[in-house]
Formats: C-alpha cells, sequence, structure tokens
C-alpha cells in the first residue's frame, strides 16, 4: 500500500476557528468576531494506492472556491480565504502520478464542506461516498444555513450513502470496511460536523488515520481541544477522545488535512506520541509490537 498526501492550495481562516474559545453558540460566534488570520495552511487530499484498487479522500480545493467573495454566505465572504492555481488541482496531481481518472475507484468524503469536495469534478466515474448523516445534513435551506453548497457540486453528483455496521474498531463504536480485505476502513469521527468520517489505511502494522477536520493539528488533537466551527461540543469532545485513545492503544500515523506537518508525517512514518504512550513499544494496529526507533516507524 501507498498513500500520498496531495496538496490542493491553500486556506487562511480565523485563529478561534482553529482553536475553539469557550463553548457553545458563543464559540461558533466568535469565529465571526476573531480578528486574527492563521497563516496559509495546506489543504490536503489523499491517495490510497492498494492491492485492490485506488481510493482517493476528499478531493481538496477547486479554482471555483476563488470566487467564495461573491457569495451570499457570510462565512464564505468573510471569514475564509482560499488559494489555489489549476495544476494544483487533484485531477492534474493524481495525473502527474500516473493515475487517471478511471483508475480511482472509490472517493471517500470525510464531509462535504468545499474545501473537501472541491475537486470533485475530476471524478465523473467513480464511485462516491459520504456519511448517510453528512447526506442528510447537507440538504436543503437548513443544509445551506450549516455552510453546504450544493449548487458547487457537479450535477451528475449522486453520491452513495456510507453507513457504519460494521464492528467497532478499537474505541469506536462502529465501522465500514472499504476494502474486501479491511485494510481500508472508515470510522464515524463527528463533531466538526454532525456526520464527519475518517479513513483508515492499515500497513505494515500501522494505522494512517486520514482525519479531515477532526482537528485541525495533531497537538489539538492531543490536546482535546474543540474547534471554532464544531456544532456540539461533547460531541467533538469526545471524537477527540477516541483518536487519543487509538493513538495510546496502536501505532497510529496522524493525517488531518490542514495541518503544514501532515505531509512530512506521512512521509516519516512519525507515530503519535500520547502521555500515557510515553515510554511504552509503539503497538501495531493489529496488537503487535512494532520494532522500531523512537515513535518513527519505517
Amino acid at each position: 500500500m501507498r498513500i500520498h498526501a496531495i496538496r490542493t492550495g491553500s486556506v487562511r481562516i480565523k485563529q478561534s476557528q482553529v482553536r475553539g474559545r469557550g463553548r457553545g453558540v458563543l464559540r461558533r460566534l466568535r469565529v465571526f468576531s476573531d480578528p486574527q488570520w492563521t497563516g496559509w495552511l495546506p489543504t490536503y487530499a489523499w491517495m490510497i494506492d492498494d492491492h485492490e484498487g485506488v481510493i482517493v479522500v476528499d478531493t481538496g480545493q477547486g479554482t471555483q472556491l476563488l470566487d467564495t467573495a461573491r457569495s451570499w454566505h457570510p462565512y464564505l465572504r468573510w471569514e475564509v480565504m482560499f488559494r489555489v492555481e489549476p495544476h494544483e488541482e487533484i485531477g492534474p496531481q493524481l495525473r502527474a502520478l500516473g493515475v487517471g481518472p478511471r483508475d480511482v475507484t472509490r472517493v471517500v468524503l470525510t464531509h462535504l464542506h468545499i474545501d473537501h469536495d472541491g475537486g470533485l469534478t475530476h471524478f465523473p466515474n467513480s464511485d462516491i461516498l459520504a456519511s448517510r448523516l453528512e447526506l442528510a445534513n447537507a440538504q436543503g435551506p437548513m443544509g445551506r444555513l450549516r455552510g453546504y453548497l450544493p449548487n458547487r457540486w457537479p450535477t451528475w453528483f449522486n453520491p452513495l450513502p456510507l453507513d457504519f455496521t460494521g464492528e467497532p474498531f478499537g474505541p469506536f463504536g462502529a465501522s465500514t470496511k472499504l476494502t474486501k480485505a479491511g485494510d481500508v476502513i472508515a470510522i464515524p469521527t463527528p463533531g466538526h460536523t454532525a456526520g464527519h468520517l475518517s479513513v483508515i489505511a492499515l500497513d505494515e502494522g500501522i494505522a494512517f488515520v486520514i482525519a479531515g477536520d477532526a482537528s485541525y493539528t495533531e497537538a489539538l488533537m492531543l490536546a482535546g481541544q474543540v474547534d471554532g466551527v464544531s456544532a456540539d461540543d461533547a460531541t467533538a469532545q469526545a471524537t477527540l477522545s477516541s483518536l487519543e485513545r487509538f493513538a495510546a492503544e496502536r501505532a497510529m500515523v496522524y493525517l488531518p488535512t490542514h495541518d503544514p506537518e501532515s505531509a512530512e508525517r506521512l512521509s516519516q512514518r512519525r507515530l503519535v506520541v500520547t502521555r500515557s504512550s510515553v515510554g511504552a513499544p509503539p503497538v501495531a494496529a493489529d496488537g503487535r509490537n512494532v520494532i522500531g526507533g523512537n515513535q518513527r516507524v519505517t
């Protein structure tokens, strides 16, 4: 198995979106009043080249996002900035890797925000999956108020609803296998959105967690820091706790979409170090000890 981090441009958001301040509605409103912006953050999409085929997780940004300043939505007009060139879209980058659109068997969306589904136009021949709850919450006028923009989806977009009907996986109460071998798995990670999911790719005893926006960085996940846009504090907190527990129990590489260290973490196969795992040998995703130096496994 090979996993590729594909940077599809950059984004700037408010500091209080990355690290929420306060709780509940006030936490979400502070995103609009915060004058402090982040620097330019990466927006990664991911390709899993598995023996059963190519799976893409999220499709990243597209150049159509550059006109968001004309959107009616207040968040898109004033709280986010995008930077992306045509050659940075996922389609051209996959072609540079020797992967054509018909080679991608499945596209799995962690959620339906526009910096994660902005490259959908490149995959008209692939099965596209998102969680059933995410799809339901994106519909109608309420969906638009929540920040989903169906008018930006391709006219042919007809995603398959993904249900979590499989057995628990680590601390996660349910899962769904995305490959027959069970080496690529979807898990529910609600918080950033109610139907948010993450994808786990198992390779050589390591669980690579493609985490979408479950948190904006690894450090914030370990700190249990809810972001500024999650609708429910308790749900988001529970997801972060489950991710930390999983990292403490198993050899895990954590790959959020906007973490500037995600690509390097992937290339170095650098494991998450939790407070409870310090001094303990890394444990593989199947329960075996991993032989390796410190917390980096090669």
